[in-house]
């Protein structure tokens, strides 16, 4: 159980929720895990299949807090509203500043500022802890080439010239990222980003890994009543989560390739556990899936300190954080949209 932002989040999958006065109680094996007033929350959100007593969905619904369920793994499941008052105006609010250039502008700088500024310190953390295992000179290159697109990125005039720095920065990142394997370099190599189909180990556990971290944005984005499709970067498509897609930059290289780079370097996976079909396509079999689906789920568990919050919040918690800190900044609560930035 976890309070962020006036949300109370329920993370235990075998939680019930009920009504006691004006309380909400949690409840485990008919147990009373913890109590919490609603006179102060603006949304509840349960990751668990036990539900919610009646009551305590009908004071809810007359309180205006929104219920939202979802799966253990943090797909999204279903969101009860009382009057529809809050969500139908953070919609309009975000329709409107996905259509006004300078809005749309200043958050997606801030997106891509958060992404260069995490993966110019996912090198600076493998110089200092690793200096010796990899070629010191070219990650400390590239590192302060990083730094140097932040500058880039702070003085853009326009979403394409945003979008020409945001790949040029990528490029230098990717460039050493074989620098970052540094165990089973025979298995697991890197000599550039593919997909669709990925056709190296390391291209194929980036892909399955930037896909769940996609499914918990839009989750989260679900969640606080923002539209996952309408995004401010990524041009808007059919079945498209633009918004998601920005969000995900701020989490790529510190979360998804850190956790990667992690199962090969502690050698909890191995070469063998992948297949290649007729077309170079490379795939991980059944075991290994599971695998690493079970280690994504202890890496969600992990706790660290929110940089702006100052709260101790799980990797997990932290695409809903975010999408409160988005719409709180729609809503116009804050002066600028706060990117997720690691140190």
């Amino acid at each position: 159980m976890k309070k962020l932002l006036n949300t109370l989040y329920i993370t235990s999958e075998n939680s019930y929720l009920a009504l006691d006065g004006e309380n909400i109680v949690i409840l485990e094996d008919e147990k009373v895990k913890g109590r919490v007033p609603l006179h102060n929350l603006e949304g509840i959100v349960s990751f668990g299949y036990r539900g919610t007593s009646p009551a305590l969905m009908g004071a809810c619904v007359e309180r205006n807090i929104a219920l939202c369920y979802l799966t253990p793994q943090g797909k999204f499941l279903a969101r009860v509203n009382g009057k529809v008052r809050g969500n139908v105006v953070l919609r309009q609010k975000q329709y409107a500043s996905s259509h006004d250039e300078q809005v749309s502008l200043d958050i997606a700088r801030n997106c891509i500022l958060g992404k260069i500024y995490n993966a110019r310190w996912v090198l600076e953390r493998v110089i200092r802890d690793h200096g010796m295992q990899i070629d010191k000179e070219k990650v400390k290159n590239a590192s302060m080439l990083l730094k140097d697109s932040m500058q880039l990125v702070q003085n853009a005039e326009s979403k394409d010239q945003l979008r020409g720095y945001e790949g040029e920065a990528a490029s230098v990142y990717f460039s050493v990222f074989d620098e970052l394997i540094l165990q089973q370099k025979k298995d697991f190599f890197f000599h550039g980003r593919n997909k669709r189909p990925p056709v190296d180990k390391v291209n194929a556990l980036l892909s399955f890994t930037y896909t769940l971290l996609t499914n918990i944005i839009v989750s989260a984005l679900e969640t606080v009543g923002l539209d996952p499709c309408v995004g401010y970067l990524h041009t808007e498509r059919p079945g498209r989560a633009s918004l998601a897609l920005d969000m995900i930059e701020e989490f790529r290289a510190v979360w998804a390739d850190r956790f990667v780079l992690s199962l090969i370097n502690k050698r909890m996976i191995n070469g063998k556990q992948f297949k290649q079909k007729e077309n170079g396509a490379v795939l991980m079999d059944d075991d290994l899936r599971k695998q690493v689906l079970t280690e994504w789920q202890n890496k969600k568990k992990e706790v660290i300190t929110h940089p702006f919050l100052g709260e101790k919040v799980e990797w997990g918690m932290l695409p809903y954080v975010q999408a409160m800190l988005l719409a709180r900044y729609l809503r116009g609560d804050l002066d600028a949209y706060p990117p997720f930035l690691w140190k």
